[in-house]
């Protein structure tokens, strides 16, 4: 369990930079320059997330319970799990469903966290899940009062991004359902 939280403190604690110390984040910036950051930061988030991936499969192995959801909850997490690869895509694809959302892949995480919460009572999920919707809401709050960032490249908008969120965010649930998740965490979805 020790890596599991070591790891979100990693990975959840250098995605908050914007939300707790920009000044920080800024300095950072201009003394090792954008790319140097850029490096620091995927190196970090990286090591974070195989801490979190390998912690929680080591939670998994004896996992301590802290409530069993009932059974008809798979449905509501697959219904919610339904506007998470739609969502994520829209995040790179500009165009209705990107303004209708505003912050599309917090979006995306907020329902990832939520749909697997409501399906997963161990302690280690809890505190995965949970700890990724916390941040989501928090980072939600915060993206008001911070300065808009345009470093992240995008397409120019288009309604035909929004078919392309659309038909790649069902066939990316799909793949997810039938296949990728039962090769990727060993837990089959349907």
């Amino acid at each position: 369990m020790t890596l599991l939280i070591l790891g979100l403190i990693l990975f959840l604690g250098v995605h908050s930079l914007r939300i707790v110390a920009e000044p920080v984040r800024s300095s950072l910036v201009s003394r090792v320059g954008p790319w140097g950051f850029k490096g620091l930061y995927s190196l970090i988030a990286l090591v974070g997330f195989v801490m979190i991936v390998m912690g929680y499969g080591q939670a998994r192995m004896d996992p301590t319970w802290l409530y069993h959801p009932p059974g008809w909850l798979r449905h509501v997490n697959m219904l919610l799990m339904l506007l998470v690869f739609p969502a994520l895509l829209a995040a790179y694809f500009p165009g209705r469903i990107q303004n209708m959302l505003k912050h599309p892949m917090l979006v995306a995480v907020k329902a990832w966290a939520l749909a697997h919460l409501l399906i997963n009572g161990t302690l280690a999920a809890v505190l995965l899940f949970g700890g990724f919707l916390v941040w989501a809401v928090v980072d939600r709050i915060s993206v008001g009062r911070r300065s808009a960032s345009s470093d992240t490249p995008q397409l120019p908008a288009s309604p035909v991004n929004d078919i392309i969120v659309i038909v790649g965010g069902l066939g990316l649930y799909a793949a997810f359902a039938f296949w990728l998740h039962p090769i990727l965490f060993g837990v089959p979805v349907v």
